[in-house]
């Protein structure tokens, strides 16, 4: 029956491990949508009836008398705020607080008019500096290169790579206008704002790839700022890091808070 929903909404088959809990929701609300709209279209269609012409030729300033009506509205309120509180909100606390404390793939994702920068702090796992005056074709994000965490570093356009059965945490943001960062599959999206860099996550369950898209509309070109998400076994994902990082020279020193420093060999002096 779920698939058969999700298919009627056109939704994609999901492939993250949150996705049933999304779309079990969506099934439950739709249902009691569909329950309001029986009702009330029957209430509707029984007003029409009741108090048609033809069966009140004498109009009455007495009104309805019955207190029906409002015992069923304040029933609708009080299911809907249940919903609300003891299921909305819980839900949605337990996605935006409870972030994954070990092991999680990490990945920034950068919007732009019309496409996504992805950025990877390499094996170390940490995301070096950033300049705006670094800002250029060849490097995109303005790392800089004289940052030792930087050094490893990868900005990869429009291909973002995952492991399977891993929690991934996806840091969005924007480097011009408001976009959104949305994967249908995954069942999760999030607005990218200018200057924030805002944290969600999700465990992807299904090798393959799957897509990314704007879902909040952003230019003439909105409907072309797609991207590349591959999700592949964990092990392929952890080659693909060590092989594709840049290596830093073994002679810069690793701490972050410090300027580079490059230690030259010198040759010895000849002898004659």
């Amino acid at each position: 029956m779920l698939a058969l929903i999700n298919e009627l909404l056109g939704l994609p088959a999901p492939a993250a491990e949150h996705a049933p809990l999304v779309d079990n929701m969506l099934e439950f609300v739709h249902w009691f949508m569909l329950i309001l709209f029986v009702g009330w279209f029957s209430f509707f269609v029984y007003t029409l009836i009741r108090f048609h012409k033809s069966r009140n030729p004498k109009a009455s300033y007495k009104g309805v008398k019955s207190h029906l009506s409002t015992h069923a509205e304040v029933g609708v309120v009080l299911v809907e705020a249940v919903l609300l509180i003891g299921f909305a909100i819980p839900i949605w606390s337990s996605r935006v607080n409870e972030f994954p404390k070990e092991g999680a793939a990490m990945v920034r994702a950068y919007g732009k008019q019309f496409g996504w920068n992805f950025w990877y702090p390499g094996v170390d796992n940490i995301y070096g500096k950033t300049s705006v005056e670094l800002i250029s074709a060849s490097n995109p994000l303005g790392l800089d290169k004289t940052n030792p965490a930087a050094l490893d570093d990868m900005v990869i356009m429009g291909n973002m790579r995952t492991p399977v059965g891993r929690p991934v945490i996806v840091e969005v943001s924007s480097q011009d206008v408001i976009h959104n960062f949305a994967m249908p599959h995954m069942r999760i999206a999030h607005d990218a704002l200018p200057g924030s860099l805002i944290p969600i996550w999700f465990t992807p369950t299904k090798v393959g790839e799957y897509e990314v898209i704007c879902g909040q509309l952003c230019g003439a070109g909105h409907y072309s700022m797609k991207a590349i998400v591959t999700v592949e076994p964990a092990a392929d994902y952890d080659a693909w890091i060590q092989a594709a990082a840049p290596k830093p020279p073994a002679a810069v020193q690793s701490s972050p808070d410090k300027p580079s420093v490059v230690v030259a060999k010198s040759k010895p002096a000849a002898t004659y």
